[in-house]
């Protein structure tokens, strides 16, 4: 049975997060996604996660309301009608009230204001998904994160400090390379105007980063195989410079090497539910102690999401941008 908490979306919802693509949020006024023939294909708005007020509980096969049954699911996840959360959703994020299956759903940090919590549950998500449990980084390794200053970039630099990784980053400006070491990189390389295979290998003694995140694909894949570390792996989470990539499999062999990727958005609630879990257990605490915090680089009102929009696809931000009611 999924149990559906109705989330009332009366403050906050996000705009958009992540350096102009990850594969389910490259966002102008809606997200692309490019086909094989460089088409566009797909669009959506970037309403994946909002903070609201749990206004009501029901069955999600039957729409019945406050049963029993339904009040104790509610419960187990320590959560209660009239409850602030912040909640993972498949849309409909920018609606005055939206339907969040009870295992995505989070109770906001004490510490944290609407605004601040309701840029998490996207970027916590996926960066718990793919760097934890799909690369399974482990304390003392090196971690690579391509757009260090996105959404992701900024929440996959706290966590992986966090746990105990050294972190490198690739952005685009001296800015967005400060930023990113204020949050505590350890090292940020420009790729407007550095290699970043040979930053990687001088910065680790010519041993190479043990995990790299990609958000941007096409010919960044085949460098991320040149600076992986023997049994390295590589997470790849958009396709931002295009699907064909050029890879020495020759160093897959020989380095014991792991590609892999996903998407968050099509998979199911219990895949969703058991990220929430972790994030409860691990993240949370990291989150109301201080030790990781939301970056948050500007909040529009609802009335101006179109220039909102125009901010997230020009990549001049840092961060999260939120919509505020």
């Amino acid at each position: 049975m999924n149990v559906y908490p109705f989330i009332e979306a009366e403050r906050v919802a996000r705009v958009g997060s992540v350096r102009r693509a990850c594969l389910l949020l490259k966002v102008s006024r809606a997200a692309y996604y490019a086909s094989s023939s460089g088409s566009l294909c797909e669009r959506r708005l970037a309403d994946e996660e909002l903070l609201g007020r749990i206004a009501a509980a029901h069955k999600a096969s039957r729409g019945t309301y406050g049963s029993p049954r339904i009040t104790r699911a509610l419960r187990a996840a320590g959560l209660a009608v009239g409850d602030r959360v912040c909640a993972l959703v498949a849309g409909g994020g920018y609606a005055e009230y939206c339907a969040a299956p009870v295992g995505q759903c989070l109770s906001s940090p004490a510490n944290l204001s609407d605004i601040e919590a309701a840029s998490l549950p996207e970027t916590f998500f996926t960066v718990w998904s793919n760097v934890f449990d799909r690369a399974r980084l482990q304390p003392g390794e090196t971690l690579l994160v391509h757009g260090g200053s996105s959404g992701i970039g900024v929440t996959a630099i706290q966590l992986a400090k966090a746990f105990g990784a050294t972190v490198i980053v690739t952005v685009g400006n001296a800015e967005k390379a400060a930023a990113c070491r204020a949050l505590g990189a350890d090292h940020a390389i420009d790729y407007k105007t550095q290699d970043f295979v040979a930053e990687v290998l001088r910065l680790t003694g010519g041993q190479g980063a043990n995990v790299v995140l990609d958000m941007v694909a096409g010919d960044y894949l085949g460098r991320d195989v040149k600076c992986l570390a023997e049994d390295g792996r590589v997470v790849v989470i958009a396709v931002q410079g295009g699907i064909n990539s050029t890879i020495d499999a020759s160093l897959v062999l020989r380095r014991r090497l792991t590609i892999t990727g996903s998407t968050l958005r099509p998979r199911p609630v219990a895949f969703k539910s058991a990220i929430a879990v972790s994030l409860r257990k691990t993240v949370w605490p990291w989150l109301e102690s201080g030790r990781v915090k939301p970056v948050v680089h500007q909040v529009f009102p609802a009335a101006e999401a179109a220039r909102a929009h125009e901010l997230m696809e020009s990549n001049r931000h840092i961060g999260k941008l939120v919509l505020a009611w």
